[in-house]
């Protein structure tokens, strides 16, 4: 088959990029190679605009709420210079399984803040949650090696809309919002997404460009829960997929949301 061809067939029927020789492959890995060298030196150069961004101070003291009652957000500096906090979406009432998909997707990759610290950058979770139905969550999903704090009286953008990735830097007891992006911005804290997008079906999800035949698309994020069978669905019997690794985790009958988060 010509080196052309979207895809091949083989002989499961599933569909698959066609045949071709080392040289062949060789060729044009190294043509997208060129692509893929550009697109790093364009993030590289967004990176350099991201630092020359202008800053705007916060209340360093705000209060926030954590494991240890309430603490002044300065202090989840640690000590060092800079801070990320993943804001994390909340659903009142609800049960672990209730809460948010994406959110417990992108926290379940934010357990290891040791590089992080050796940069001089503290890591903390913050959500709008009442505590008392935080804790148990985060006991629940395991996560004892990142903090949470709720940050449901705070003011924007330490509180309010939650769902984004910032970064905070200070100045002696002076604190200063750098950096904060939402949306497909939040997928640095899930590398799981990049890895998919390296593999020959990629996520599978309507929204890409695959070649015909390939297997069926779906809606974006269609993976992210699925029943205790491991088959994706949003319905009353799913949980976000991390869950299910958890001690404990059981076939759940609802989803228990009160609305807004």
């Amino acid at each position: 088959m010509s080196s052309t061809a979207e895809s091949s067939s083989t002989a499961t029927g599933r569909a698959l990029p066609p045949v071709v020789d080392m040289d062949t492959w060789q060729a044009q890995r190294d043509e997208l190679l060129v692509r893929e060298k550009a697109h790093t030196h364009e993030g590289d150069a967004i990176a350099a605009a991201r630092r020359r961004l202008p800053m705007v101070e916060v209340d360093g003291t705000t209060p926030v709420v954590g494991a240890d009652g309430p603490v002044p957000f300065l202090d989840l500096f640690e000590g060092r210079d800079r801070l990320v906090v993943y804001q994390h979406m909340w659903h009142d009432g609800a049960p672990h399984q209730g809460q948010c998909e994406g959110c417990t997707v992108c926290a379940w990759h934010l357990q290891d803040a040791t590089y992080l610290h050796q940069n001089g950058v503290s890591l903390a979770i913050l959500t709008v949650g009442a505590w008392d139905e935080v804790a148990p969550f985060i006991e629940f999903m395991g996560y004892d090696t990142v903090p949470w704090y709720s940050v449901r009286e705070a003011p924007a953008p330490i509180g309010g809309d939650m769902g984004y990735l910032a970064s905070f830097v200070r100045e002696g007891d002076r604190v200063f919002l750098t950096y904060r992006t939402t949306g497909r911005g939040v997928e640095r804290a899930n590398p799981t997404m990049g890895l998919l997008d390296m593999t020959v079906w990629g996520r599978r999800e309507d929204w890409e460009d695959s070649p015909e035949g390939w297997p069926e698309q779906n809606p974006a994020c269609w993976s992210w829960r699925s029943d205790e069978n491991g088959t994706p669905t949003w319905g009353e019997n799913s949980r976000p997929v991390p869950q299910w690794a958890r001690p404990g985790a059981e076939p759940v009958t609802t989803l228990g949301r009160r609305g807004g988060h």
